[in-house]
């Protein structure tokens, strides 16, 4: 579990951080990071030169469509590297992590309705009964973002049944509870890598190596898990990742990585003259060329940030690796912050809080405050020029389980590499002042 180990590393270079973004330059605190951080100047100014010299389609003849093309080749490379990808074709550009989800459901959700067989079996490690058509059954957790639940009861329709993996009363999935789920007839197990409401990090690994001994596949929902540490599809043995851009420091766009074996053989919907393969069968239509271009950016400010932090990182991976090490690292202290300033004010935080387990989590903390609303809370913050979320953080069953209205739910307050102990210290004093 190399990924959420924390590890003691050089001083975090905060103040270099910071000065990065433009942002952050005015006396607002973003603590509502898990709904979209900010970006970067470079990721700025990848959009901008884009938008002002390449704002064109790609496909064409003359220079400025060919730089498109060339500019969606390199950020295809740079998030390959991002996630540890085989080959970059393996990585598909779009809108957002919701229809990425939804357009491989219907996929199988197609393979569940012909009761066809799935016509996958490629890899040692998977059992030949995987191409079975009793495989009608999928996993799904409570934990998880409504996006990565309601997709799948959507083949309910299909003749799928849903399973469901429940998180403990510690805040974590547990991946030994899947072994009384898995079975002969499980064809997916999907699950999120960190959860976006409390923030819990799952051990994918594990969970790829009891689905896969089961037969099954793995999908993993990595938006929120994205900006706080080390992604790395081949270490985890999934077959399916999704994650959103704008959740590490691009602009608004998602991108999707599967193995390609595996995506090739989908069924899916596309134009007559796209390739029945990818990427390009999973990329519907024209997507948004200058956010990618600025996606490619942001996995550049990471690197930066990697070399900064190791000057001897040999190659661009291990630049990327040494970078959200050091953002785990340094994101533990916050969360430990976070946790005594929340220990004040009295509040009840949602899922781990125990110190000796912060390697389990992101700094991103649901909690609500004795006798006041969490949307008063929110508004009391917003006025102080702190930034969070109140409500369901689109995870209502996940509310449901923690005995919280659904309604009003919890106050979230989700930080990033960028944020500040000063900051913290701000938001206890605006915390205890709302609190009473």
């Amino acid at each position: 579990m190399r990924s959420y180990i924390i590890v003691a590393m050089r001083e975090f270079p905060i103040d270099s951080v910071r000065a990065a973004f433009p942002a952050l330059k005015g006396d607002f605190i973003f603590f509502d990071n898990a709904a979209g951080a900010q970006a970067p100047e470079s990721v700025l100014n990848a959009v901008a030169d884009h938008l002002l010299h390449r704002n064109v389609q790609r496909g064409g003849r003359y220079r400025q469509s060919q730089e498109v093309d060339e500019a969606i080749s390199q950020a295809r490379d740079s998030v390959a590297l991002l996630v540890n990808a085989r080959h970059p074709d393996e990585v598909s550009f779009g809108m957002n992590s919701t229809s990425f989800l939804r357009f491989v459901s219907i996929a199988i959700g197609e393979l569940l309705g012909h009761r066809t067989g799935n016509g996958r079996q490629s890899n040692d490690h998977r059992s030949d009964d995987r191409q079975s058509n009793d495989r009608s059954e999928i996993v799904v957790t409570d934990l998880d973002h409504e996006a990565n639940i309601s997709v799948w009861l959507a083949l309910e329709r299909a003749g799928a049944k849903v399973v469901w993996w429940r998180f403990r009363d510690d805040g974590r999935l547990h991946p030994e509870d899947l072994d009384q789920l898995l079975s002969p007839r499980t064809r997916i197990v999907a699950c999120t890598l960190a959860s976006n409401a409390i923030g819990s990090i799952v051990d994918v690994a594990e969970v790829s190596r009891r689905a896969h001994a089961a037969g099954a596949e793995v999908f993993v929902d990595a938006v929120h898990y994205g900006a706080h540490g080390p992604i790395d599809v081949q270490a985890f043995d999934c077959d399916y990742l999704v994650c959103s851009g704008y959740k590490i420091f691009s602009p608004h766009m998602g991108f999707f990585w599967g193995r390609r074996e595996i995506l090739n053989a989908l069924p899916t919907f596309r134009e007559d003259f796209v390739p029945d393969t990818t990427p390009s069968k999973m990329e519907v239509g024209t997507f948004v060329y200058e956010n990618v271009a600025g996606m490619d950016a942001a996995v550049r400010y990471l690197e930066n940030l990697g070399r900064g932090v190791d000057p001897g990182v040999s190659s661009r991976r291990a630049a990327l690796v040494a970078s959200m090490e050091a953002i785990r690292e340094y994101e533990a202290q916050l969360s430990r912050a976070m946790l005594d300033v929340l220990d004040r004010a009295n509040a009840t935080v949602y899922g781990i809080t125990s110190r000796d387990q912060i390697g389990y989590r992101t700094p991103t903390l649901c909690f609500n405050l004795p006798g006041v609303l969490s949307a008063k809370v929110a508004e009391g913050l917003a006025e102080k020029n702190i930034g969070v979320r109140d409500g369901h953080m689109y995870c209502p069953r996940l509310m449901t389980r923690l005995g919280l209205p659904i309604e009003s739910g919890a106050v979230r307050a989700s930080l990033v590499h960028y944020n500040t102990m000063e900051e913290i210290r701000r938001f206890g004093s605006a915390l205890a002042e709302i609190a009473g």
